[in-house]
């Protein structure tokens, strides 16, 4: 195997990784606050609130992983990226950090602050909007090298229905991934109310998810003709994911098996996502990048290699432990330790 295709296939693991926790994170915020709003909190904030509480300071290191690692392994993507991203990634840096707010309010501050809430929720679901952004732009057509400088044509991209696809996309799916998990977490905790709401979310925002996906890959076909056509070569991956989303929905609707759900739930977004990539390969931006005219000296995309291997061997037992200890231990999870205080 390559360097270039290994060190793109560990960065887009641990991109796939933090596309999982932070959808459950982002998600969760939005139906605390959507909870507050409809006056339903009475039955999600105490479970929202359980899971949030060990699991927010872990949420961003795969996403500085990944960062850290995409400058490392392709120096030359600071070039392109690092100018015509100034403002997306500004906004996300706002969120992100309005989001860490919260966390100190709620901790250190008054607690149940609606406003606070409001913030946290809306975060939630702008934030995924930011980052797809990228998606949008690295399909080509949106940015035009001028002098050796790339230059970002805005009113291109925001008036494209790819970009705003792609972005309904990453709101539906953040919203479904987040309340299949909350339903198996709501059910572990034995709070009945709590499953149900959560389980009538998940249907609910099931079909529009499929729905947003093909919008996607409809919108390829226009504005990337060949990144559409070897996505449609990889027709089994989308059709296996779909098997698997139908599963997952199945059990959900008969209110059973929900931890299996969850697994499905993973294995579905994963094929969907490793999809994805391995039809965008090897462009990192159509037509100007590729993996092979931007990857970093073999030294040090050896020594990379190695680091976020280890890395992830460490991360992992960790995350392992917080669920554990924390997220899974039944006195926990039900509220047990909280009243004990």
């Amino acid at each position: 195997m390559d360097l270039e295709i290994l060190g793109i296939s560990v960065l887009w693991t641990f991109l796939f990784g933090y596309l999982i926790i932070a959808s459950i994170d982002f998600g969760a915020g939005f139906f605390n606050a959507y909870s507050l709003l409809n006056r339903k909190h009475h039955t999600l904030t105490n479970v929202i609130q359980r899971y949030l509480s060990p699991v927010w300071e872990v949420t961003n290191v795969f996403l500085v992983f990944f960062f850290v690692g995409v400058v490392g392994f392709f120096p030359k993507i600071s070039i392109y990226y690092g100018t015509i991203l100034l403002v997306p990634i500004s906004f996300a840096l706002l969120l992100l950090g309005i989001r860490g707010s919260y966390y100190a309010f709620e901790t250190y501050g008054a607690r149940g602050h609606k406003g606070y809430a409001f913030m946290y929720g809306l975060s939630g679901l702008l934030l995924p909007a930011s980052f797809s952004i990228v998606f949008t732009i690295s399909e080509g057509g949106f940015v035009s090298v001028i002098e050796g400088r790339p230059i970002l044509d805005y009113w291109e991209l925001f008036t494209s229905p790819l970009t705003w696809s792609i972005v309904l996309l990453s709101i539906m799916a953040l919203l479904y991934i987040s309340a299949v998990f909350l339903t198996w977490y709501a059910n572990k905790a034995k709070d009945e109310h709590a499953t149900d709401l959560m389980r009538k979310y998940a249907l609910i925002w099931a079909f529009p998810l499929i729905i947003a996906a093909t919008g996607v890959i409809v919108g390829l076909r226009t504005y990337n003709l060949i990144h559409y056509e070897r996505l449609i070569n990889l027709w089994w991956m989308f059709a296996l994911s779909f098997i698997l989303f139908l599963v997952t929905v199945y059990m959900l609707w008969k209110r059973k098996n929900y931890g299996q759900a969850v697994g499905l739930l993973i294995s579905q977004f994963a094929l969907a996502f490793y999809a994805y990539g391995i039809s965008h390969y090897p462009y990192l931006l159509y037509p100007y990048l590729t993996l092979y005219d931007s990857f970093t000296n073999t030294a040090m995309a050896i020594s990379l290699i190695v680091v976020f291997i280890l890395g992830f061997c460490l991360l992992v037992p960790s995350l392992y432990l917080l669920f554990k200890l924390f997220l899974f231990n039944k006195k926990y999870i039900t509220g047990a330790l909280q009243k004990r205080r």
